[in-house]
C-alpha cells in the first residue's frame, strides 16, 4: 500500500521491560535497566499535493584553599584563580497541574501559595510559578486502523477545531498509526497543512498504539520548540501489533520528562466488545493518569468535538509549577510526585499532575554559578 506524502516512523528493537511494577500512583524500575531509545527514521517523501502515500577576591589566595561542603543539597564551593564558584547537583522539576473542584469543576483562580509539591513523601521548594496560556507543541495521534473508516470525519473536524482554539505560538504535527505510525505533518501552526495532512491518512490494519506513543514522544524531545508538550490520542481499539508494551511506554514518557497524554477512547459500536473496551479504557485512562493528561470516552461521535474543545481548555488553564528536588540526580530512580492544593473558600480540591518521574542523566553533572550564592535549594 503506498503511504501519501509522509515521513516515515519507527521503531526498532523495543521489548518487555522486565521488573516494572506498579504502585503508589506511579511507575517504578525494580532494578531494570531503563527502556532502549525508540530509533525514529524519517524517509524523504514528495511534496505534500501529490499522492504518494509514504570578577577576582580581595581575599588571600589560602582562605579557601581546596573544597568547602556545605550543607547537604546545597553544593561544593572551589576556587579557581581568585574566583570562588559554588557546584550544585540539582534537578529543576517543572509540572503542568490542572485544578479541580469537589464539583468537577476547573479551579484557575489560585496563588502559588496554595500548592505543595511532595517528591517521595518529602514537601519540596516551588521555585518558579505561572498561571497563564504558554504556548504548546502538540502531537495529534490519530488511530488509522481499518475500524477507525466510519469515524474518521469527526475525528478529523474535532482535532482542527482542537488546534484552531490554540495559543498563536502553538506548533503541532500529525502522526496516524496502525501497524505502522506515519508522520502525515511535520510541526506546523498553519491548519491547512494540518487539514491537508489528514487527507492523506487511509484505514487499514491493526493498532500499534504503544510503538506510537514511544516514537512521538522521542520526536517531540528532539524536534518541539516549546517547552510545554501535549500528546493527544485518538482511538477505537486495543493494541494488537506494538512491539513495545504499555509499562515500555510509560516508562519512555517519563524518562523524557516526556509529554502530558489526553487520550480520547471511541469505545462504542457493535464492532467494539465489551472486554475489548474495558481493557481499552484502563490502558488509556494509566496512560493519562500516568504523565499528567486526561482520558475521556465520549457514547457517541456527535461528542468528540466537545471533548476536543474541553482538551483545548484544559491545556489553556493549567498552573506551571517548578520545584528543585532534594535528590541530587546522580541518585537516579524513579521519584514519585504529589501535588496537593489548599485554598480558603474551596473544599475537596484535586491537582491532576504527572505521577512521577525519572531524572534525566545528562542533568547530573554539576552546574556551576559565579560568587557563593545560594543553589535555590
Amino acid at each position: 500500500m503506498q503511504q501519501h506524502g509522509r515521513a516515515w516512523v519507527w521503531i526498532a528493537g523495543i521489548g518487555m521491560l522486565a521488573g516494572l511494577v506498579t504502585g503508589g500512583g506511579g511507575w517504578a524500575a525494580a532494578q531494570a535497566p531503563a527502556a532502549p531509545a525508540p530509533t525514529v527514521q524519517m524517509r524523504q517523501s514528495a511534496m505534500l499535493t501529490q499522492d504518494v502515500d509514504p570578577v577576582p577576591s580581595p581575599d588571600p589566595a589560602s582562605a579557601l584553599p581546596g573544597p568547602v561542603a556545605l550543607p547537604p543539597q546545597a553544593g561544593v564551593i572551589t576556587k579557581e584563580n581568585g574566583r570562588f564558584t559554588l557546584h550544585t547537583d540539582v534537578y529543576e522539576v517543572r509540572l503542568n497541574a490542572s485544578v479541580i473542584d469537589s464539583s468537577g469543576h476547573t479551579v484557575d483562580t489560585l496563588p502559588e501559595d496554595a500548592f505543595h509539591v511532595y517528591e517521595d513523601g518529602v514537601p519540596q521548594q516551588i521555585v518558579g510559578f505561572k498561571h497563564e496560556d504558554m504556548p504548546v507543541s502538540l502531537g495529534i495521534l490519530i488511530d488509522s486502523s481499518g475500524s477507525m473508516y466510519d469515524k474518521r470525519a469527526a475525528v478529523d473536524a474535532a482535532s482542527l477545531n482542537l488546534v484552531k482554539l490554540s495559543n498563536p505560538l502553538d506548533e503541532a504535527f500529525l502522526v496516524d498509526f496502525s501497524s505502522e505510525a506515519y508522520i502525515d505533518q511535520d510541526f506546523t501552526s498553519s491548519i491547512a497543512k494540518l487539514q491537508q495532512g489528514l487527507s492523506y491518512i487511509k484505514s487499514s490494519g491493526g493498532t500499534a498504539l504503544y510503538d506510537a506513543v514511544i516514537a512521538s514522544a522521542d520526536y517531540l524531545a528532539k524536534n518541539a520548540k516549546q517547552p510545554k508538550q501535549v500528546l493527544l490520542i485518538v482511538t477505537d481499539g486495543d493494541d494488537n501489533a506494538s512491539n513495545a508494551t504499555l509499562e515500555s511506554a510509560i516508562r519512555r514518557v517519563q524518562d523524557l520528562d516526556g509529554p502530558a497524554i489526553y487520550c480520547i477512547g471511541l469505545l462504542f459500536g457493535d464492532d467494539v466488545s465489551r472486554r475489548e473496551a474495558k481493557h481499552s479504557r484502563e490502558v488509556l485512562t494509566e496512560l493519562a493518569d500516568q504523565t499528567g493528561g486526561q482520558a475521556y470516552f465520549p457514547k457517541g461521535l456527535k461528542d468528540v468535538d466537545g471533548i476536543a474543545q474541553e482538551v483545548a481548555q484544559d491545556i489553556r488553564t493549567q498552573y506551571m509549577i517548578e520545584y528543585h528536588s532534594s535528590k541530587p540526580p546522580s541518585q537516579g530512580g524513579y521519584r514519585e510526585i504529589h501535588v496537593e492544593a489548599k485554598e480558603k473558600g474551596f473544599r475537596g480540591l484535586q491537582v491532576r499532575t504527572r505521577a512521577g518521574y525519572f531524572p534525566k542523566a545528562a542533568s547530573a553533572s554539576p552546574a556551576a554559578a559565579q560568587g557563593a550564592a545560594p543553589s535555590g535549594n
